[in-house]
């Protein structure tokens, strides 16, 4: 019987338990898929914890890689064989998962299993909060937030590509490192100093156009010091604690603020737009032109380990758990 992580209770890091479970076959629309890579990421932590509700028992990740070894009714595009990632299925955190196949997309030869399985969610999550939420384009100054975490590196290299100065916030030197290995322009110790008013001195007092914080609680009024007039602030996270309710007229006060709360998943509303961010992310990938620093390597049964290392926001780059 193939091994899954399942989760029969919210909870700590401990709820996460190695279970022989049923093969299964794939339906109609579906495939099934051996598993080589699952991503670990922070919104896995919220639904192991109950945060964002998920009936339990469960098998936790919404991202991987691996290979096609079924097909179900109705599935032409794909076939056995076939190299394929996701970025929108429970359950990967498997040995295998059935996977819709509308949104299971092919892996170019140029990217192995690994760097598929780490890729989609945090690169598709960067790639709607440069394109969509704040379309960054050339001479935009913008702040990133955990500028070395998985989405903060992905953040830097795109807002890059897209002509921008970026100012990234790190904890320790060996994260400033990576962010500006990652093509920071400018980067921010906070336990050193003040990043808002650091902010304000490198933006000559007006601003920056956006702020991408995946951080939440102990960033968000910081955040909105550090916007330039009619700027945006993109809340995609909460890896410090979910904000408190916020009144409106603080973003009048803030200088006509906007104030977006993005998910992937309204990012991903039809297997078109999906198609095309999946195909500029992993085509930048495939010509090196986007790089994902894997740093972390679990077993399958080591889930509850990889959920602590993430959590203690020690981690850098992206955390993958290998079948």
């Amino acid at each position: 019987m193939p091994q899954a992580i399942v989760v029969s209770v919210n909870g700590g890091p401990e709820v996460l338990v190695p279970t022989e479970v049923p093969a299964r076959s794939p339906g109609a629309g579906e495939v099934l898929v051996r598993v080589a890579a699952a991503g670990v990421n922070f919104i896995d932590t919220y639904q192991r914890a109950g945060i964002y509700k998920v009936p339990t028992p469960f098998t936790p990740g919404m991202e991987g890689a691996g290979t096609v070894e079924a097909v179900g009714a109705d599935v032409t595009e794909l076939a056995v064989g076939d190299r394929v990632a996701w970025a929108q299925s429970i359950g990967s955190y498997a040995e295998q998962a059935v996977v819709p196949a509308a949104w299971a997309v092919r892996v170019p030869d140029e990217v192995p299993d690994d760097t598929a399985g780490a890729t989609l969610l945090q690169g598709l999550t960067a790639h709607y909060l440069v394109t969509s939420t704040y379309p960054v384009v050339e001479g935009d100054t913008v702040l990133v937030h955990a500028a070395a975490g998985g989405v903060g590196l992905l953040l830097v290299q795109l807002a890059k590509a897209r002509g921008a100065t970026v100012i990234g916030t790190v904890s320790t030197p060996d994260k400033e490192r990576l962010a500006r290995e990652a093509g920071a322009d400018e980067v921010i110790r906070y336990t050193e100093e003040d990043f808002v008013t650091r902010t304000r001195t490198l933006t000559n007092g007006e601003g920056v156009a956006a702020v991408y914080d995946g951080v939440g609680a102990t960033t968000f009024d910081g955040s909105l010091a550090t916007l330039r007039p009619r700027g945006v602030l993109a809340l995609f996270g909460a890896a410090s604690g979910p904000v408190p309710p916020v009144d409106p007229q603080r973003l009048n006060a803030a200088g006509s603020v906007f104030l977006a709360r993005p998910s992937l998943a309204h990012h991903l509303a039809t297997p078109e737009e999906n198609r095309w961010r999946v195909d500029e992310v992993l085509g930048a990938v495939a010509r090196g032109e986007l790089h994902v620093n894997i740093t972390g390597r679990y077993a399958l049964a080591d889930a509850r380990r990889a959920h602590e290392d993430l959590e203690s926001r020690k981690t850098t780059g992206k955390l993958l758990l290998l079948p």
